[in-house]
């Protein structure tokens, strides 16, 4: 059972799943069993938390981000069932999972720190900064949201619209063009990847916002022109999920318009970072 695969799978400058099965990353894995990263950035002077798409990787958004440090230091989430949780039972209620990543970066960290979350990861990163709002620990929650290629919760897709069995999900891969034809044939690879990508669709499909305030921090919302998943009204109405400050960014492409779009994303991101360090000086 599996794939031959020496280490993590990187995912260099490829869309998603477009993986070399011999190629390897060298992934931190701190005390807290959620987060990795590259290695340690002490002098930088933010940091940046990433939540993947749905059957993402931790590596994926390492490999995708590194060129931020090293004044940004980038993490990212890594949830059950995937890359060096393979063997763990991925979680399938979204909710629960942002309870779970809430607990474990609760004053995570002492400097200016910001979430990004693509797709999936979008809602999962705005359901743990919702909970983190109420912690009065340092560092409890971040000072930005950033939300791509996501529809806001506000703005529910019918069920209808979210894949439900494999064969859906194996279409939808498709159609986002994120995956090769190669890996979607390989049985032993989507044997794989198919746990951790029906928990997080069963998780997406039966995730509703709970009633009660919304977030206090800017959201920044970053969306394709072509993204068959999202339309830009869609990511627009993240507007409401905030009482600060709101911003809309449209980049040529799909749903993974953030591949090759990486170095106006990177540039934005940079300067979003640079932002709150900004601030925190001052302040």
């Amino acid at each position: 059972m599996g794939a031959p695969w020496v280490g993590h799978p990187v995912d260099d400058g490829n869309p998603p799943w477009r993986v070399r099965r011999r190629a390897t990353v060298t992934i931190r894995r701190p005390s807290s069993m959620w987060l990795r990263s590259r290695r340690p950035v002490p002098e930088a002077g933010s940091r940046l938390v990433c939540f993947p798409h749905a059957g993402g990787p931790a590596g994926y958004y390492l490999s995708l981000l590194a060129p931020l440090s090293p004044g940004v230091e980038v993490s990212a989430v890594q949830y059950p069932g995937r890359q060096d949780r393979l063997g763990e039972r991925p979680v399938e209620d979204l909710h629960r999972l942002a309870d779970l990543i809430a607990a474990e970066l609760d004053g995570v960290s002492d400097r200016p720190c910001a979430f990004f979350g693509h797709s999936y990861g979008a809602v999962v990163a705005y359901e743990v900064a919702l909970r983190l709002a109420g912690s009065s620990g340092p560092g409890s929650g971040p000072a930005a949201l950033y939300v791509s290629g996501s529809v806001a919760p506000s703005r529910p897709r019918p069920l209808a619209s979210l894949p439900n069995g494999d064969a859906a999900l194996l279409a939808e891969l498709r159609e986002l063009s994120g995956t090769e034809s190669a890996v979607l044939e390989d049985p032993e690879l989507m044997e794989l990847l198919l746990p951790a990508l029906r928990a997080d669709y069963h998780a997406r499909r039966g995730y509703l916002p709970r009633p009660g305030p919304v977030l206090d921090i800017p959201i920044s919302a970053l969306v394709g022109d072509g993204d068959p998943k999202v339309t830009v009204a869609e990511a627009d109405a993240w507007r409401e999920h905030t009482t600060a400050g709101f911003d809309l960014t449209v980049f040529p492409g799909g749903h993974f318009y953030l591949v090759e779009q990486q170095p106006d994303l990177l540039r934005l991101l940079a300067l979003r970072q640079a932002s709150l360090v900004s601030t925190r000086q001052a302040g």
